[in-house]
């Protein structure tokens, strides 16, 4: 009784508010009125679906057909194979597309702050099923990135996932003691150049024997995850796990329902 009192009156509180102060949704550009998601509509908030396709069993990259894993659930991608990665196993939940990708925008390059509470709840509602894990870890931002940005966008992901488990987060077992230029515009091959290195564990005593399952925001090429678990690794943990809340993803990838225009009609 009393929390759907209190979620009443922020109710009207925020269409007071969004009266006096008018608003649009940063993705579809409709008038906010009481939609409890800052910046967005509830149409375009809960257009945010889940990868639901079938997906290597290292990586998570999703295949073009079920097929690939109807008979080998264990079954990884080529590029799993060839080249395994540091990290045990990697979950990524959602595709990197609008109305997310406008909202991560919003988060990390304009200090929309208010985003890392719903955009953490996207993470929670669809968790994996963990085996037993110590530790947190976000990964880091080197020190002049921190400075400029003001905040870790993982970082504040990775304190509300850890609330949500019971467990604890650590932002100084894992940095990033080497700046390098953002990865944004960069192939595969360069972004593994670029990161090369760039991660350190300064107390290994601490990571030791820890499964850590390690918080990032958009998983692209993977390069980045990849070094962050090499360096722990190295410095002796356990198990290295890792889960992003979008993956960048070709349109083939991508179910049709989920790139139509908002018309219903498909797109050009």
């Amino acid at each position: 009784m009393a929390g759907s009192f209190i979620d009443s009156v922020r109710g009207i509180m925020r269409q007071a508010v969004r009266f006096l102060l008018p608003a649009d949704c940063a993705a579809c550009g409709l008038p906010l009125s009481d939609s409890p998601i800052p910046h967005f509509c509830v149409g375009c908030w809960n257009s945010i679906v889940p990868i639901t396709s079938s997906r290597c069993a290292r990586c998570d990259y999703p295949f073009l057909s079920p097929a690939a894993t109807s008979h080998a659930p264990a079954h990884r991608c080529q590029s799993c194979r060839k080249h395994p990665p540091s990290y045990t196993k990697a979950w990524t939940l959602y595709p990197y597309r609008s109305p997310l990708r406008e909202a991560l925008h919003l988060f990390k390059y304009q200090g929309k702050v208010s985003l890392a509470a719903p955009l953490a709840d996207l993470i929670t509602d669809r968790l994996p099923q963990f085996e037993s894990l110590d530790v947190i870890v976000p990964v880091p931002l080197h020190i002049d990135r921190l400075r400029e940005r003001e905040f870790n966008q993982s970082l504040l992901l990775a304190d509300r996932i850890g609330r949500h488990l019971g467990l604890p987060v650590s932002c100084t077992d894992l940095i990033r003691h080497r700046s390098s230029p953002t990865q944004i515009s960069l192939k595969r091959k360069e972004r593994l150049k670029n990161l090369c290195g760039a991660f350190a564990v300064p107390h290994p005593r601490a990571v030791a024997g820890k499964r850590i399952l390690v918080i990032d925001d958009v998983f692209t090429t993977g390069a980045t995850i990849n070094e962050c678990a090499k360096a722990l690794r190295k410095a002796g943990s356990s198990d290295v796990f890792a889960l992003t809340l979008g993956r960048t993803m070709d349109a083939g990838h991508v179910p049709d329902r989920l790139v139509q225009r908002r018309d219903g009609r498909p797109p050009s």
